[in-house]
């Protein structure tokens, strides 16, 4: 059985986006393609309304790119127990008040019970500083915390 990941929107914008004069996240995007090339069918690929969503926003041509990308995905919904661990995940402290989407995709990938939410957002999900309060939140709800990391983390075998 294939390790189950949730591909947040960051790793499809990566993927797609213009390159980037950014010396950090020009290799953020080379990594991401190299993963998404040779790793993804390792895994089976989830996303959520929320990333076909944030996908569709900005430049139409890149856009139709990213939501071509997660056609590979299996969709999952929104669901009132994501929204109350969320919630949760904002009023207990791991995340700011400011980044309900972010609580949202952690959310969404723990009530599923995945294995991995890969993403290149590292201030407010592959934090190392917020994984331990992100897990003891969904701990106290009777979650197993999802395994918050980037690409580069699933590159090995």
């Amino acid at each position: 059985m294939k390790p189950k990941v949730y591909v947040e929107t960051t790793v499809v914008s990566y993927l797609f986006g213009r390159p980037s004069r950014d010396v950090i996240v020009a290799a953020h995007q080379q990594i991401t393609d190299e993963w998404w090339r040779t790793k993804r069918e390792s895994f089976e690929l989830f996303a959520s309304q929320l990333v076909l969503r944030e996908s569709q926003a900005g430049d139409k041509e890149m856009a139709q790119k990213r939501v071509l990308a997660l056609e590979d995905t299996q969709l999952l919904e929104v669901t009132e127990e994501a929204l109350t661990l969320a919630e949760r995940l904002i009023s207990q402290g791991p995340l700011p008040r400011n980044a309900v989407e972010d609580a949202m995709h952690i959310a969404v990938a723990v009530v599923n019970g995945l294995d991995y939410l890969i993403t290149w957002n590292c201030k407010h999900i592959a934090n190392a500083k917020m994984r331990d309060r992100i897990g003891q939140v969904c701990r106290s709800l009777g979650y197993e915390p999802v395994t918050l990391c980037t690409p580069e983390e699933l590159l090995e075998d």
